[in-house]
């Protein structure tokens, strides 16, 4: 699936763009993917067309990097989201952030495709979101994620060590 440029509305058109993005990610060999949720409850990150482009996407010199505030609806709501993590550890990097470390007029949401797209989830109650292939909206997100991801620490890892 294509998506045109511009703004996306609607849950059903945001969880279609997202999935389209993973299979382009996957089909044009994107080195590193940024993924930005408050909790990734409503991503589809359990389904199997982006549990393939995932399992297609990932290789020992590609990078996945998750940004959210916690991740216990992500374990709970894509279990099979969270299987795929641990057999892929070695390309995941997350992050949790405390939500006061957000600029005024953020992104809810965000996709990042190096050197490819960004997805930015604007309205989360609305979901409007908007889709670019252009490389100055890339940056500008890709340094906003920076930001957030610089004032975040280790989260969410592949297995639960004990004694």
């Amino acid at each position: 699936m294509d998506i045109a440029e511009g703004v996306i509305s609607g849950r059903e058109a945001f969880v279609e763009a997202l999935t389209a993005c993973f299979q382009r990610a996957a089909q044009e060999g994107c080195r590193e993917l940024c993924l930005w949720d408050a909790d990734f409850a409503h991503w589809p990150l359990s389904t199997p067309e982006v549990l393939d482009a995932l399992r297609q996407w990932a290789l020992p010199h590609r990078r996945l990097r998750l940004l959210a505030t916690q991740y216990e609806d992500l374990r709970r709501l894509h279990p099979r989201f969270v299987a795929w993590r641990r057999h892929w550890d070695h390309v995941v990097e997350a992050r949790a952030y405390e939500a006061k470390d957000l600029s005024a007029g953020g992104p809810q949401g965000l996709m990042l495709g190096q050197g490819l797209f960004s997805l930015r989830l604007l309205d989360g109650r609305l979901w409007r979101a908007a889709y670019s292939g252009t490389a100055a909206d890339e940056l500008a997100a890709r340094e906003s994620f920076d930001a957030v991801w610089q004032r975040s620490c280790e989260s969410f890892s592949a297995s639960t060590l004990g004694l």
